[in-house]
């Protein structure tokens, strides 16, 4: 079974104060009623799934990262910190934006002989995320004793959420 783990951050411009001093032909935010907070998401246990991509997508109040496996999900961490330290060597690793979220799976972006089940052309920016309202910048940093890194720019510190969802096949 294939699933996929999901982190999503809220966009709504309410929860920044934008819009609350507009004048009056600005067009108001949506209001979305999140009630997510920023605090760190996890669940535990390690994976033998293996990361097969990034993904993501913008939505009126939020913008979203998939990260999809071959595979059951066990575990995972998200939270936000003051820096992303690579697994392994705990270099920096850089990200645009006024907050970083450091995205661990527990699962490796390798098969058993390791091969690599995921690999982007560009590191630092894995996934496209040009004219997004929250991301700023999402890096892949690496697979590291069975566990993914993936670095997460975002805008500021909003309420976000991570959730596990069943995939195709």
């Amino acid at each position: 079974m294939k699933k996929r783990v999901l982190s999503v951050l809220a966009a709504c411009a309410l929860l920044l104060g934008l819009g609350m001093f507009a004048p009056a032909t600005a067009t108001a935010a949506p209001y979305c009623g999140i009630t997510w907070g920023s605090l760190p998401e996890s669940a535990a246990g390690m994976s033998s799934a293996q990361i097969k991509n990034l993904r993501s997508g913008r939505h009126t109040c939020f913008d979203r990262l998939v990260v999809d496996l071959k595979g059951d999900v066990s575990g995972y961490s998200v939270e936000y910190v003051n820096r992303v330290s690579a697994l392994g060597s705990g270099f920096t690793v850089p990200l645009s934006g006024a907050a970083d979220l450091e995205v661990l799976v527990y699962a490796p972006a390798h098969d058993a002989d390791y091969r690599a089940t995921y690999a982007p052309r560009n590191r630092s920016q894995a996934v496209n995320v040009d004219g997004y309202r929250t991301f700023r910048q999402v890096a892949f940093s690496g697979t590291f004793e069975g566990q993914t890194l993936i670095g997460l720019g975002v805008r500021a510190r909003l309420p976000m959420r991570t959730f596990v969802l069943d995939g195709p096949g």
